[in-house]
């Protein structure tokens, strides 16, 4: 009898032990969720992880017709990504909050390195590249200066913490903003260099200037760059653009100038976007990369590429998604209170907002043809690299927040 008693209590402490376990295998997956949250910001990562995955599928696709298309090299320009991301997860963001003179010398190094002998590359009219001694692998240094630049306005504008009271330090802002901008401009890259301007801009709005200096400024712009496509196009005047440029702005204004040069590839985006109908003509089927005739289809006429293939529901998907992560990074910027963190999200989200504009702009014809590749889509491990430390960025102001944020 009173060995029976001794089981069944023995067998409900064996429950009981059991059951604790389990309750602590429960709890530990809990905190363990929890934990994870507080390191990374999953609404950001999400859509990240998916505009890659979307952006691979449409690489393979074009490389089964697009012999340029490597396929293995952006996957190694993803895997090269996902470790200079995590790096810079790793490293606290703050530390460059006091390295405005180290982070403006490394802007004008980054824009100036494809012009050293021996390194530097050019392509297309352009010389922005670098090729790296031993393994041969090409980089654009000017894709990394984009966040760079980020970083050096944001730790300028943080100095004055949402009010910038005098006009001598605003144009001391804009003064500086203008150094890596002309740099950027000797290769020639255009494209890039408004990226820089946007950003940098859009860092400095942000910063705490008067509305009316702001007008003022924008005014001055707007002038400046009507007086230099007035006098590139005037002989004997002084041509600041060249003539490839100056051409695409002609065609933007209207395409049947010329119709067979700068003229051909807008109208072939438009069939290729326009053909795509709404489910698209499917993986491996668009015509107009596929045959040739849209020129750098893995590349700045991506999008006129996806949405051949995946139509204007594979359009939409591809906006909702870079929508998802502007505004989950928007979202973080309200939540942090450090006034570098919000300018840095500021200059990031402006960064992937402008490209993803110009980009999808110029396929559909609303904006003029630049070389802006689409973030996260594009082929190309430059800006790959670029683009995953940018969200490496966001994910450390998220880890290295104060805790009561």
């Amino acid at each position: 009898m009173f060995s029976r008693d001794t089981t069944q209590e023995g067998i409900g402490e064996k429950a009981h032990t059991t059951f604790s376990r389990g309750s602590g295998s429960a709890k530990g997956a809990r905190m363990s969720s929890t934990g994870i949250s507080q390191v990374l910001f999953i609404p950001q990562l999400l859509p990240t992880f998916l505009l890659i995955a979307f952006g691979s599928l449409i690489i393979w696709s074009a490389s089964l017709t697009i012999p340029e298309a490597s396929f293995p090299r952006q996957l190694l320009g993803i895997a090269l990504g996902l470790i200079a991301a995590y790096v810079v997860w790793s490293y606290d963001y703050r530390t460059f909050s006091n390295l405005s003179t180290a982070l403006l010398i490394a802007d004008i190094v980054l824009m100036l390195l494809p012009k050293v002998p021996g390194i530097g590359y050019s392509a297309m009219g352009m010389t922005g590249w670098i090729r790296i001694p031993l393994i041969g692998l090409r980089f654009q240094p000017s894709e990394l200066a984009k966040l760079v630049t980020i970083l050096l306005m944001a730790s300028l504008g943080a100095e004055y913490n949402g009010r910038i009271e005098t006009l001598r330090d605003y144009l001391k802002l804009c003064g500086i903003l203008t150094v890596p901008f002309l740099f950027i401009l000797t290769q020639p890259d255009l494209g890039t260099g408004l990226i820089v301007l946007v950003s940098g801009a859009a860092i400095i709005i942000c910063s705490g200037p008067p509305r009316s200096w702001v007008l003022i400024t924008i005014g001055i712009v707007v002038l400046g760059a009507t007086l230099v496509v007035v006098t590139s196009m005037t002989p004997g005047l002084p041509h600041v653009l060249k003539q490839y440029q100056l051409n695409r702005l002609i065609v933007f204004v209207d395409p049947s100038v010329d119709p067979t040069g700068d003229g051909y590839n807008l109208q072939q985006a438009k069939i290729a976007v326009g053909s795509g109908g709404f489910l698209g003509k499917g993986i491996g089927n668009a015509t107009q990369s596929g045959s040739g005739f849209l020129p750098e289809a893995h590349t700045d006429f991506v999008f006129a590429l996806m949405a051949e293939e995946f139509g204007f529901l594979g359009s939409t998907v591809l906006l909702g998604l870079f929508a998802w992560l502007i505004f989950s990074t928007i979202s973080l910027a309200q939540r942090v209170d450090s006034p570098f963190a919000k300018l840095i999200l500021v200059g990031i989200v402006t960064m992937w907002s402008f490209q993803l504009l110009q980009n999808v702009g110029m396929c559909i014809g609303l904006m003029p043809i630049t070389g802006i590749p689409l973030p996260f889509i594009s082929f190309g491990s430059s800006s790959m690299i670029s683009q995953l430390m940018s969200v490496g960025m966001v994910q450390s102001i998220w880890r290295h927040r104060p805790k009561a944020a």
